[in-house]
């Protein structure tokens, strides 16, 4: 298995292995990275100049050493969506240089600078992880040495040539302003051709057909401004509870010594019974009193009776029975506090509480 093979299935297993997402990165940034870069081998036309030369356009190929890259970017995040400029610099030697089946040793390298222009869209994974997918284009400037041994004449050019390619990346948030990523790269230049011969003009040439390169890189994203931290919504405050049900007070006088109810208390009885059907009381509590004139076991009778009066005459004017609770205290409640014996017109009373 190659080095190639086993890096680009250790991009594939990052990728997969983010249990779910990034934050939500907004604004300006700037990124740097590094890695290995792989040139695929290449086709090559040589010497079309002087087709006498090596057989003029005999079957050729290279084939490169493994090489490095590196990526200085600077973006603008808009949440998911990131648009950004790479510089890029990539660097492979020449491995071999095969015409007609015969390899010609010796040296050489490929230099490549590149400028991209790259749409990437963060796919959010969990609360730190992130699948980043996009591509670019630009300008591969390409620095082509295939040193003196390749050739009785060496050639060394560069050629600029418009380039794409496509990204793939796991990013992991360590903060609100730093990611850490690795990166996949499948880059794609185009034709080149490269002419120059020291001090000898064009003599020869080798155009190379379709350069293609992959890079594996290990990178750093910096938030120029700080991400907020989103803020948790507070939780829903209970409701506070309801307030106890108002009590309305109703209160009749009776005649000494009497329960039978007067022409005043009839009406204060009309006006509580109005409000009670009016709000709908749940309950309606009545308490009758006395004096401390008589006994005080007399006393307690007159009060429960004074009580009753009062409940049945709100049952007749439509309040339930069972919603009344009727009860006397006799002597031992009175609103104006006498000796004993002492007739008091204020103590002869009953209650009407309805809640």
């Amino acid at each position: 298995m190659t080095s190639k093979t086993i890096l680009l299935g250790a991009v594939a297993s990052l990728a997969l292995a983010g249990a779910a997402s990034a934050a939500n990165y907004q604004g300006w940034y700037i990124s740097l990275e590094a890695g290995v870069n792989f040139l695929d081998d290449s086709d090559v036309d040589n010497d079309t100049i002087d087709p006498t030369f090596l057989g003029g356009f005999a079957p050729t190929s290279a084939s490169f050493d493994t090489g490095w890259a590196g990526m200085l970017s600077m973006g603008h995040s808009w949440g998911d969506l990131r648009a950004e400029v790479e510089l890029a610099y990539r660097s492979n030697d020449l491995d071999s240089f095969n015409v007609q089946g015969a390899d010609f040793g010796g040296g050489g390298v490929f230099e490549e600078f590149a400028v991209m222009g790259n749409l990437v869209y963060d796919w959010r994974l969990s609360d730190r992880w992130s699948l980043a997918l996009g591509g670019g284009i630009g300008m591969d400037q390409i620095h082509y040495d295939n040193e003196s041994g390749w050739h009785t004449v060496p050639i060394r050019d560069v050629e600029w040539v418009f380039a794409w390619q496509l990204i793939a990346g796991l990013n992991y948030e360590i903060d609100n302003q730093n990611t850490l990523f690795v990166n996949y790269r499948y880059f794609n230049a185009g034709d080149a051709e490269f002419t120059e011969a020291d001090g000898f003009g064009d003599l020869h040439n080798d155009s190379y057909d379709d350069i293609t390169k992959h890079a594996v890189t290990i990178g750093w994203r910096h938030d120029l401004i700080e991400d907020s931290t989103p803020v948790e919504p507070a939780p829903p405050m209970e409701a506070p509870p309801p307030p106890p049900p108002a009590v309305r007070n109703f209160v009749i006088y009776f005649d000494a010594g009497k329960c039978n109810l007067s022409g005043e208390a009839d009406a204060v009885l009309s006006e509580a019974a109005s409000s009670a059907k009016s709000t709908g009381s749940a309950s309606v509590r009545i308490v009758g009193h006395t004096d401390t004139a008589g006994g005080s076991g007399g006393n307690q009778k007159l009060s429960e009776c004074r009580a009753d009066a009062a409940k049945s005459n709100l049952v007749g004017k439509g309040v339930p029975a069972g919603s009344i609770s009727a009860s006397g205290r006799g002597e031992s409640e009175p609103a104006v506090q006498t000796g004993d014996g002492v007739r008091e017109p204020q103590n002869n009373r009953v209650v009407i509480d309805l809640q």
